[in-house]
């Protein structure tokens, strides 16, 4: 069983820094591509950056510049940090995981709970 808990959502002032984390947790045998995705209220769940298990990052246009990811494979581990953020960031923001967990088992998607962040203007 694999688990995914995201952690560093708050409210925050327009112009202000976050930065959230998830933790990748249980039997897990090697991890892929790690990822941060949103959610706004009405609106579907747009991508906001992946990264490679060799740390190859991919960011949105609308964050690039503001938000950066990074991970620590030894923690199962990845990071958002946040700067410069704006009202329309207001969103659950969803940890993503390609995660394998044993050598004979297809790689499997895992999701987190999420974490709410909410920019105040």
């Amino acid at each position: 069983q694999v688990q995914l808990v995201e952690s560093g959502g708050g409210l925050v002032q327009a112009g202000g820094s976050l930065r959230v984390s998830c933790v990748a947790s249980g039997s897990i045998l090697s991890i892929n591509d790690m990822g941060w995705y949103r959610q706004a209220p009405g609106k579907q769940r747009e991508l906001v950056a992946t990264i490679t298990k060799r740390g190859s990052t991919n960011h949105a246009d609308s964050v690039k510049g503001r938000f950066t990811i990074s991970r620590d494979n030894a923690k199962n581990t990845v990071y958002l940090q946040m700067n410069s953020l704006k009202p329309e960031d207001t969103a659950v923001y969803y940890c993503n995981a390609e995660i394998y967990t044993s050598p004979w088992s297809p790689m499997g998607q895992y999701w987190g709970q999420g974490t709410q962040v909410t920019v105040s203007s």
